[in-house]
């Protein structure tokens, strides 16, 4: 991506969450480690969705968890968490949900062509490749196709 520094990219694979609270935690988990976000930015994705509802489940199994940039996002980032058994996030027709990706943008512009890029992937296939993906090493490989 010309011009912006390159976002902090990571995942897990065969997440064992309890619901999607917990889901949402294990996305952002290793962004948090990476100092991507703030400790705080799961709790933040976490109660934008209990007050406005599943509106992070963009598509059947799909959802992208995010927050404002002043919610704790520090550096742009994005990461995926393959979840060993779906979780139900309430959505009326996209739950189950086994794979939850995770951004965060520290400002209002420079997450625009990341997300676009990633809408272009996840049309192409990616969740599905997401899915299938033996180990945290080839999940992060397959995001870096988005980056």
């Amino acid at each position: 991506m010309a011009g912006v520094t390159e976002p902090i990219l990571d995942a897990v694979v065969g997440v064992q969450a309890t619901d999607w609270r917990g889901a949402v935690h294990a996305a952002c988990a290793p962004l948090v480690t990476a100092g991507a976000l703030e400790a705080r930015y799961p709790d933040r994705c976490v109660a934008i969705a209990e007050e406005h509802g599943p509106y992070m489940v963009l598509a059947p199994g799909l959802a992208l968890a995010h927050a404002r940039p002043e919610d704790g996002a520090v550096q742009l980032c994005l990461s995926a968490a393959v979840l060993s058994r779906p979780v139900e996030f309430g959505h009326d027709q996209n739950d189950p949900v086994d794979l939850v990706l995770a951004f965060g943008s520290p400002d209002d512009a420079s997450h625009l062509e990341l997300l676009q890029s990633l809408a272009e992937h996840l049309l192409a296939g990616l969740a599905d490749e997401l899915r299938l993906a033996p180990n945290r090493v080839e999940a992060v490989r397959m995001l870096g196709a988005v980056a």
